[in-house]
């Protein structure tokens, strides 16, 4: 049991990137699913199913890596800006921009998570889950 289930997501993918692999598996939830679904949306990710996986057959998401050329990832990083210890809220004013807009922030709003781009459209703020770039 991790006590930060986003971080947990965010360094299994990190770590199978690194490690060159192909897929990765993740305890499933609906805001681990809405993030995967999010980056794959955004082309950092290839494919994200939900299956039974590991030896009780439990649900997990599959979560397929995005490789350019010479096998490199198809993001540079990720980084989670609000932890349990310090939550990060602002304004669809205020939403930062990664990389002067060539990454993107995922972000919890009252209407579910969505990127950056989708919040300042919608006109909503809410907490700054993670950067991507």
């Amino acid at each position: 049991m991790t006590s930060d289930p986003i971080s947990d997501l965010l360094t299994r993918i990190r770590n199978a990137a690194l490690a060159r692999h192909e897929t990765t598996h993740v305890p499933a939830s609906k805001v681990k699913m809405a993030i995967a679904e999010l980056l794959k949306r955004e082309g950092f990710l290839l494919d994200v199913n939900l299956e039974k996986w590991g030896p009780q057959q439990r649900q997990a998401i599959a979560i397929t890596l995005k490789y350019g050329r010479d096998r490199k990832a198809a993001f540079e990083g990720l980084r989670r800006v609000s932890r349990p210890g310090r939550r990060v809220y602002v304004g669809y004013r205020d939403i930062p921009r990664v990389l002067s807009g060539l990454g993107v922030t995922i972000l919890s709003t009252s209407r579910g998570m969505m990127t950056d781009k989708d919040a300042r459209r919608h006109k909503v703020g809410g907490e700054i889950v993670c950067e991507v770039w």
